[in-house]
Protein backbone atom coordinates (compact mmCIF):
# COMPACT_ATOMS: atom_id res chain seq x y z
CA UNK A 1 0.00 0.00 0.00
CA UNK A 2 1.32 3.46 -0.90
CA UNK A 3 0.92 6.73 0.99
CA UNK A 4 -1.58 7.85 -1.64
CA UNK A 5 -3.66 4.73 -1.00
CA UNK A 6 -3.42 5.39 2.74
CA UNK A 7 -4.68 8.96 2.22
CA UNK A 8 -7.73 7.59 0.38
CA UNK A 9 -8.47 5.21 3.26
CA UNK A 10 -7.97 7.98 5.84
CA UNK A 11 -10.48 10.19 4.06
CA UNK A 12 -13.11 7.50 4.65
CA UNK A 13 -12.64 6.65 8.32
CA UNK A 14 -15.80 6.69 10.40
CA UNK A 15 -14.54 7.53 13.89
CA UNK A 16 -10.81 7.62 14.45
CA UNK A 17 -7.28 7.49 13.16
CA UNK A 18 -4.38 6.71 15.48
CA UNK A 19 -0.70 6.66 14.52
CA UNK A 20 2.17 5.14 16.51
CA UNK A 21 5.60 6.44 15.53
CA UNK A 22 8.71 4.80 16.95
CA UNK A 23 11.66 5.97 14.85
CA UNK A 24 14.12 8.75 15.62
CA UNK A 25 14.33 9.70 11.93
CA UNK A 26 11.98 9.46 8.96
CA UNK A 27 12.92 10.14 5.34
CA UNK A 28 9.54 11.23 4.00
CA UNK A 29 9.85 12.55 0.44
CA UNK A 30 7.29 15.29 1.01
CA UNK A 31 9.23 16.92 3.82
CA UNK A 32 12.75 16.92 2.41
CA UNK A 33 12.66 20.63 1.49
CA UNK A 34 11.46 21.62 4.96
CA UNK A 35 14.01 19.30 6.57
CA UNK A 36 16.87 20.89 4.66
CA UNK A 37 15.62 24.40 5.46
CA UNK A 38 15.44 23.46 9.15
CA UNK A 39 18.98 22.05 9.07
CA UNK A 40 20.42 25.20 7.50
CA UNK A 41 18.50 27.58 9.77
CA UNK A 42 16.30 29.02 7.03
CA UNK A 43 12.83 30.32 7.91
CA UNK A 44 10.15 27.67 7.67
CA UNK A 45 6.78 28.41 6.12
CA UNK A 46 3.76 28.12 8.39
CA UNK A 47 2.10 24.69 8.39
CA UNK A 48 -1.55 25.41 7.74
CA UNK A 49 -4.41 23.55 6.06
CA UNK A 50 -4.26 26.07 3.22
CA UNK A 51 -0.62 25.27 2.51
CA UNK A 52 -0.43 21.57 3.42
CA UNK A 53 -2.80 18.98 1.84
CA UNK A 54 -2.21 16.54 4.72
CA UNK A 55 -3.26 19.12 7.29
CA UNK A 56 -6.29 20.01 5.14
CA UNK A 57 -7.36 16.35 5.20
CA UNK A 58 -6.93 16.12 8.97
CA UNK A 59 -8.71 19.44 9.58
CA UNK A 60 -11.66 18.44 7.42
CA UNK A 61 -11.90 15.06 9.14
CA UNK A 62 -11.75 16.58 12.64
CA UNK A 63 -14.38 19.16 11.68
CA UNK A 64 -16.61 16.26 10.57
CA UNK A 65 -16.34 14.80 14.10
CA UNK A 66 -13.58 12.23 13.70
CA UNK A 67 -10.74 11.83 16.19
CA UNK A 68 -7.10 11.99 15.10
CA UNK A 69 -4.26 11.18 17.48
CA UNK A 70 -0.70 9.96 17.54
CA UNK A 71 1.98 8.95 19.98
CA UNK A 72 5.63 9.28 19.09
CA UNK A 73 7.75 6.98 21.26
CA UNK A 74 11.18 8.54 21.13
CA UNK A 75 14.67 8.37 22.56
CA UNK A 76 16.72 11.12 24.13
CA UNK A 77 18.77 13.07 23.60
CA UNK A 78 16.64 14.38 20.77
CA UNK A 79 18.15 13.89 17.34
CA UNK A 80 18.18 16.87 15.00
CA UNK A 81 15.37 15.22 13.06
CA UNK A 82 13.24 14.74 16.20
CA UNK A 83 13.70 18.44 17.01
CA UNK A 84 12.37 19.22 13.52
CA UNK A 85 9.47 16.80 13.83
CA UNK A 86 8.44 17.93 17.31
CA UNK A 87 8.23 21.51 16.12
CA UNK A 88 6.36 20.45 13.00
CA UNK A 89 3.67 18.74 15.10
CA UNK A 90 2.43 22.21 16.00
CA UNK A 91 0.61 22.30 12.66
CA UNK A 92 -1.05 18.97 13.46
CA UNK A 93 -2.32 20.21 16.80
CA UNK A 94 -3.65 23.42 15.28
CA UNK A 95 -6.03 21.40 13.08
CA UNK A 96 -7.25 19.26 15.98
CA UNK A 97 -4.98 16.24 16.05
CA UNK A 98 -3.99 15.12 19.54
CA UNK A 99 -0.23 14.58 19.64
CA UNK A 100 1.37 12.74 22.55
CA UNK A 101 5.03 12.00 23.26
CA UNK A 102 6.37 8.99 25.16
CA UNK A 103 9.98 9.11 26.31
CA UNK A 104 11.36 5.59 26.02
CA UNK A 105 14.10 6.39 28.54
CA UNK A 106 11.60 7.24 31.26
CA UNK A 107 9.52 4.09 30.74
CA UNK A 108 11.96 1.52 29.34
CA UNK A 109 10.18 -1.59 30.55
CA UNK A 110 6.86 -0.52 29.07
CA UNK A 111 8.08 1.13 25.88
CA UNK A 112 11.13 -0.84 24.72
CA UNK A 113 8.89 -3.38 22.97
CA UNK A 114 7.12 -0.64 21.00
CA UNK A 115 9.33 -0.54 17.92
CA UNK A 116 6.76 -1.03 15.13
CA UNK A 117 5.04 1.91 13.46
CA UNK A 118 1.39 1.52 12.58
CA UNK A 119 -1.93 3.17 11.85
CA UNK A 120 -5.07 2.05 13.67
CA UNK A 121 -8.27 3.10 11.91
CA UNK A 122 -11.67 3.01 13.59
CA UNK A 123 -10.12 0.52 16.04
CA UNK A 124 -10.73 -2.16 13.41
CA UNK A 125 -8.01 -1.80 10.78
CA UNK A 126 -4.31 -1.94 11.64
CA UNK A 127 -1.81 -0.94 8.96
CA UNK A 128 1.77 -1.94 9.78
CA UNK A 129 4.48 0.33 8.39
CA UNK A 130 7.87 -1.09 7.45
CA UNK A 131 10.87 1.24 7.13
CA UNK A 132 14.47 0.71 6.11
CA UNK A 133 17.34 1.79 8.36
CA UNK A 134 17.39 5.31 6.87
CA UNK A 135 13.73 5.88 7.73
CA UNK A 136 12.26 5.42 4.25
CA UNK A 137 8.87 3.74 4.14
CA UNK A 138 9.27 0.49 2.22
CA UNK A 139 5.76 -0.91 2.50
CA UNK A 140 2.55 -0.94 4.50
CA UNK A 141 0.61 -4.14 5.25
CA UNK A 142 -2.81 -4.67 6.73
CA UNK A 143 -2.66 -6.81 9.88
CA UNK A 144 -5.01 -9.75 10.18
CA UNK A 145 -6.06 -8.86 13.72
CA UNK A 146 -6.14 -5.34 15.21
CA UNK A 147 -6.27 -6.61 18.82
CA UNK A 148 -2.52 -6.37 19.63
CA UNK A 149 -2.40 -2.92 18.04
CA UNK A 150 -5.18 -1.71 20.33
CA UNK A 151 -3.11 -2.92 23.30
CA UNK A 152 0.06 -1.25 21.97
CA UNK A 153 -1.84 2.00 21.41
CA UNK A 154 -3.13 1.90 24.97
CA UNK A 155 0.33 1.09 26.30
CA UNK A 156 1.88 4.02 24.44
CA UNK A 157 -0.85 6.42 25.57
CA UNK A 158 -0.51 5.29 29.20
CA UNK A 159 3.13 6.42 29.18
CA UNK A 160 2.82 9.56 27.06
CA UNK A 161 2.30 13.23 27.77
CA UNK A 162 0.64 15.83 25.56
CA UNK A 163 2.97 17.51 23.06
CA UNK A 164 2.82 20.90 24.80
CA UNK A 165 3.85 19.41 28.13
CA UNK A 166 6.74 17.54 26.50
CA UNK A 167 7.91 20.67 24.65
CA UNK A 168 7.85 22.66 27.89
CA UNK A 169 10.18 20.07 29.44
CA UNK A 170 12.61 20.10 26.49
CA UNK A 171 12.96 23.82 25.68
CA UNK A 172 16.74 23.58 26.21
CA UNK A 173 16.93 20.82 23.59
CA UNK A 174 15.03 22.76 20.92
CA UNK A 175 17.27 25.43 19.38
CA UNK A 176 14.48 27.12 17.43
CA UNK A 177 10.77 27.28 16.91
CA UNK A 178 8.64 26.77 13.82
Amino acid sequence: MSMNELAVILRHIDRSAFRLETLNHYAAPGEQGLWQAFRTGEPLPPRTPDADPWLRMVADSVQAGRSWSRVHVLDRPLTEYLQFELLGYHGNTLVGEQVWIADRGQHQAALNRLRQDFWLLDEQIALVMHYNTSGTLMRMDRADDPTPFLAWRDQALAHAVPLGQFLDSTRDELPRSW
